[in-house]
């Protein structure tokens, strides 16, 4: 079954942490998304490889299977609804690992429900006209405007490389790299590792 094949938007959320899964079932059920709230894995992917959501929120760091393994099991990559990542350790190697196995966004905790609410429904919209847009397209161009050591650090960070070791991989400091991702991260319009990261593999 396709997502969303009834006329209301559908999603799940996937947190051990009840007061998350209240508070977003709540603003979400507001914004007339039918939402089923999961505490682990197992119960989610059972049910979204049954009948999949429009969309899906996944906690990363959960006991029993992580977001990461979840991922993998429901091949999120060819999965047909977006998987949109939350977690409060957004460090750049998770976000790389769950960008490369199809995780749609990569959204930090502490985070407001509302802005929530309105990134997966602009991503929503933005998904459902992407491929006439030529999205690719403006990402490949992006990436010419980067300099040849803006294009070294870009696959130290790509490459799941923390500040630390691309800094030595590449023989300067990790505030060194820091100024260059802010660089690379303003040139290429990305808001998060998630977005460089995803910018990178579809240009």
């Amino acid at each position: 079954m396709h997502p969303g094949a009834s006329d209301q938007r559908s999603i799940h959320i996937v947190d051990d942490d009840p007061a998350v899964r209240d508070a977003l079932g709540v603003v979400f059920r507001l914004e007339g998304f039918a939402v089923s709230g999961f505490e682990n894995g197992d119960d989610f992917i059972a049910a979204a490889l049954a009948n999949p959501p429009t969309c899906v929120i996944l906690d990363i760091h959960m006991p029993g299977r992580s977001g990461i393994e979840i991922l993998r099991a429901i091949d999120a990559a060819h999965f047909p609804s977006p998987v949109f990542i939350i977690s409060g350790r957004g460090d750049i190697p998770t976000a790389v690992s769950a960008i490369k196995l199809g995780a749609f966004d990569f959204i930090e905790k502490p985070f407001d429900a509302d802005t929530v609410v309105k990134r997966i429904s602009d991503a929503l919209d933005k998904r459902n006209g992407a491929n006439a847009n030529g999205h690719g397209d403006h990402d490949s161009q992006a990436l010419k405007l980067l300099t040849p050591r803006e294009r070294e650090v870009l696959g130290q960070i790509t490459s799941g490389a923390s500040n630390k070791e691309a800094g030595r991989n590449l023989g300067i400091s990790p505030r060194t790299i820091e100024v260059h991702r802010a660089r690379i991260m303003d040139k290429l319009g990305a808001r998060n590792a998630a977005d460089l990261v995803r910018i990178v593999l579809s240009g």
